[in-house]
């Protein structure tokens, strides 16, 4: 197995689905994809979490909902019962969106405090919370600050995009939030991961994960590569 190979295995992707006209049908096929090519896990609208969670049971591969989603502005009380809710009906992960609009402010006491109440709901419930610091709208200091504040209030990973706002992944963020991020917080990477190339460049540039809607061909591109 070549080197590239071994730097995009599939349980390093979490293949995304979140557009508002995702059908039953298509979730369905999405769950059956990541069991077929051995994927990490599937990432989804709360709405979904039940119906993939049942058809996901005892394959091995996670269920992850959003909350928060996509624009990271809603009340924390509101994160917290989507999230909690989630993990209710089977979800492991809640990718939640920061507090965008109250980093901008300058009001690092919100954000953390925002971060801090869906990890605890997570925590409580089994689950890993990663924050979505949306780095597109931000400057270099402020990439820095959120994602301080959202390791210091409970964060299990940090993510770059929500694939919805400004730009997508790059590998200069990746590395910076690796840099960042002590040893036992994870980064991962989404907004715009298309193809194997890319996956492997978010990979070397230290993300743990790769979260992108292009996971089936991303899988096969690897496994073709592998023999």
């Amino acid at each position: 197995m070549s080197a590239e190979v071994q730097l995009v295995p599939a349980r390093h992707l979490e293949s995304t689905l979140l557009k508002a006209t995702a059908t039953a049908e298509q979730i369905d096929a999405l769950c059956d994809e990541a069991v077929a090519l051995s994927m990490l896990g599937v990432c989804i609208m709360p709405g979904w979490v039940r119906r993939a969670a049942r058809r996901l049971a005892g394959s091995g591969v996670m269920v992850v909902a959003v909350a928060g989603f996509p624009l990271g502005s809603t009340t924390t009380s509101t994160k917290v019962v989507e999230a909690a809710g989630a993990i209710d009906l089977g979800a492991a992960e809640v990718d939640m969106v920061l507090n965008v609009g109250a980093l901008l402010s300058g009001d690092h006491r919100l954000v953390e405090a925002d971060v801090a109440a869906v990890a605890v709901a997570c925590h409580t419930r089994g689950a890993r919370l990663k924050v979505i610091l949306e780095m597109g709208y931000l400057s270099e200091e402020e990439k820095q600050a959120a994602c301080r504040l959202a390791v210091s209030a409970g964060a299990d990973f940090v993510k770059t995009s929500t694939g919805f706002g400004a730009g997508g992944a790059t590998i200069e963020d990746v590395s910076l939030l690796r840099r960042l991020a002590p040893a036992g917080v994870g980064v991962k990477a989404a907004g715009g991961i298309r193809d194997l190339e890319s996956a492997t460049a978010m990979l070397r540039a230290g993300a743990d994960r790769i979260g992108t809607s292009a996971g089936g061909s991303i899988a096969q591109a690897a496994a073709r590569l592998g023999g």
